[in-house]
């Protein structure tokens, strides 16, 4: 498994190279196409780029081809599709092209084999657990059964930010069994997500992560980069409550190490991700928060009184 997903990470980055190729070769036509549409490669901007290296040079006509939500752009289009199409420009378009489909197909390819093996993996263990005894003779435990690949994987997607490609990253260099770490704190030391221990002569001098696998920090922090920018999150709140003080960098190895410290509870405890609220930090410092608004106000020049909202109503 960590073969299969670290060769479809490989892939991505990859397509991710030619895709970026491409946009190169876009701006040298000064065809501003990546500034208006998210994704040059989404159904709109491809329609356009099949319709220019068909030889359609007409921005109006061009800008036509958008779909959805992108039809709102089609005066911002008309003026980024203005440029100089050349000859040798529509041929590189048709080789990256090219190796972006050849790609896609690639990496679905992989995802359905990876899909099929955790499936066998998972059918194993069912029939693994199976008991061989009569039910007269069964032992009543405590102890929970373990995961499956397909349980680990829908737990790991209930947190925010993390998507199906991502939890079959993480779960494939971590492993199912959390008991070989002795507590969250080891696997984040393992996995190289935790502040470093600089110090000498009784001074800490740099708290600098240590090395640990790239692919498994790769997948944590896309995870932490999805859950900043969700709505109303626990996650987003950390975000945004350390990347004001400490940067973005930096706030986003702290999302991904907390993400990595609820996986290893969420796969010890067989349990799902429970949400907080973007609202938890405030709710938890209630009081300095409160201080902190006024001081800010009184210094704009405001008198502040606060009054709960049961007595204004």
């Amino acid at each position: 498994m960590r073969e299969l997903t670290r060769y479809r990470s490989s892939l991505v980055e990859d397509r991710t190279r030619v895709v970026n190729r491409l946009q190169k070769v876009l701006e040298d036509t000064n065809i501003k196409l990546g500034d208006v549409a998210t994704d040059i490669l989404g159904k709109s901007a491809r329609a356009m780029l099949e319709a220019m290296l068909g030889g359609q040079t007409d921005p109006k006509v061009l800008a036509e081809l958008a779909r959805g939500r992108m039809r709102a752009k089609r005066a911002e289009l008309e003026q980024a599709l203005v440029g100089v199409f050349k000859p040798h420009h529509r041929f590189l378009l048709t080789e990256l092209l090219a190796q972006v489909d050849t790609l896609d197909e690639a990496i679905t390819r992989v995802g359905n084999e990876i899909a099929t093996r955790m499936q066998e993996v998972s059918l194993e263990q069912d029939q693994a657990e199976q008991p061989a005894s009569s039910p007269e003779t069964e032992v009543e435990t405590d102890e929970k059964p373990p995961l499956t690949w397909a349980q680990a994987i829908v737990l790991l997607c209930s947190i925010p930010g993390i998507s199906r490609r991502a939890a079959e990253g993480i779960l494939a260099e971590i492993g199912l069994d959390m008991t070989r770490f002795p507590s969250a704190g080891h696997l984040a030391s393992w996995a190289g997500m935790c502040p470093g221990n600089y110090e000498s002569a009784g001074k800490r001098l740099g708290g600098k992560t240590r090395k640990g696998s790239p692919y498994l920090r790769k997948f944590l922090v896309e995870a932490a980069h999805g859950a900043a920018h969700s709505k109303n999150t626990y996650l987003s709140a950390q975000y945004h409550r350390l990347a004001a003080r400490r940067g973005k960098k930096k706030a986003m190895v702290a999302v991904g190490h907390t993400i990595l410290i609820m996986i290893y509870h969420m796969l010890l405890q067989h349990k799902s991700y429970e949400e907080l609220g973007g609202n938890y930090f405030d709710e938890r410092e209630r009081q300095a928060t409160e201080k902190r608004l006024v001081r800010r106000l009184e210094k704009l020049g405001y008198q502040v009184e606060l009054q709960p909202v049961s007595q204004v109503a």
